[in-house]
């Protein structure tokens, strides 16, 4: 996931509760009793109060306005397919443990889904606020690395990579090993072998990426390649040829896009300018500075073309 966007999403759960609840209270008042005790009341007024007063309150407001506006301004411009592509291969690499995952990072399958979306949401932003120079595809030209296949066997532990590594060194089948010991169960009946990638691809972690980009034709890594999702094992099977710049336009264009995506700058800017464009503001005296560190800051970057 990209930290620029799940950072500010580890509130999500509660974004649903709190938007539940506005709802309500819209409908049966400030002084509908939601909860008792011992003959005591509390109502809705109270209870929002308090919910006003707590510490990830404006970072809550803040991710509803973030999300509601990137969606009303781009949420048609986007493949939903995508999303839910997206979605299902971080499910099927957890596999079991993918609710565990979930826990262990503070989402609930829906909030993880929408963080999910709203990467792609904000993606749409940026490449609608900016367009890459021919110098900053120049740039990119010098260290573009084309699409790549590889096989990988992901393990839960450091130890269990190693032995693995030690296996194929000693002749052993990587198919066969991949299908005993990887716990990616979307590749490990299948040699560990991925869909072609490049260095833009979001699905794939940014470490595991940088060590496959290392390998040659045939080429194994020589040690664990620590992830977010565990231990990989790493086999290069095709690492073609870079090409021409030319021919390898829209691909610059990606991975600029890609190196942009990346900047927490970059990307608190263009969020900076979908929320002024939505016209977007806060009431409550109490939460009126919860976009305060977006809506004081002007759009674009220093170091990017700006449409």
């Amino acid at each position: 996931m990209k930290k620029w966007v799940t950072t500010g999403l580890l509130a999500a759960a509660l974004v649903t509760s709190l938007a539940t609840f506005t709802g309500c209270e819209k409908q049966s008042g400030d002084n509908a009793v939601i909860a008792s005790y011992s003959g005591k009341q509390i109502t809705q007024s109270q209870f929002y109060k308090q919910l006003k007063a707590a510490p990830t309150s404006k970072t809550v407001l803040a991710n509803m306005l973030i999300y509601g506006a990137m969606d009303h301004a781009y949420g048609k411009k986007i493949d939903e397919k995508k999303v839910d592509s997206a979605y299902n291969a971080y499910k099927q690499q957890y596999g079991s443990q993918f609710k565990s995952y979930l826990s262990q990072n503070n989402f609930t399958q829906t909030s993880f889904k929408q963080t999910i979306r709203l990467n792609y949401l904000s993606a749409a932003a940026l490449r609608d606020q900016m367009k890459p120079t021919t110098a900053q595809l120049q740039a990119a030209w010098k260290t573009y690395q084309p699409k790549i296949e590889v096989a990988h066997i992901l393990t839960t532990s450091q130890d269990t990579a190693k032995q693995v590594i030690s296996k194929l060194q000693s002749g052993a089948s990587f198919a066969k090993l991949a299908e005993t010991y990887s716990v990616d169960n979307a590749t490990n009946t299948s040699g560990g072998k991925l869909p072609a990638f490049d260095s833009t691809d979001k699905t794939l972690d940014s470490t595991f990426k940088a060590a496959a980009y290392k390998l040659k034709d045939g080429q194994i890594t020589s040690t664990p390649v620590k992830t977010t999702g565990g231990y990989e094992v790493i086999k290069m099977l095709d690492h073609k040829s870079k090409g021409s710049f030319a021919a390898n336009k829209a691909s610059l264009t990606n991975t600029v896009y890609g190196q942009w995506e990346r900047s927490s700058t970059v990307m608190h800017n263009v969020t900076s300018k979908v929320l002024k464009q939505q016209k977007v503001k806060i009431k409550d005296a109490d939460l009126k500075d919860a976009l305060a560190t977006y809506q004081n800051t002007s759009a674009g970057s220093s170091s990017s073309a700006t449409k």
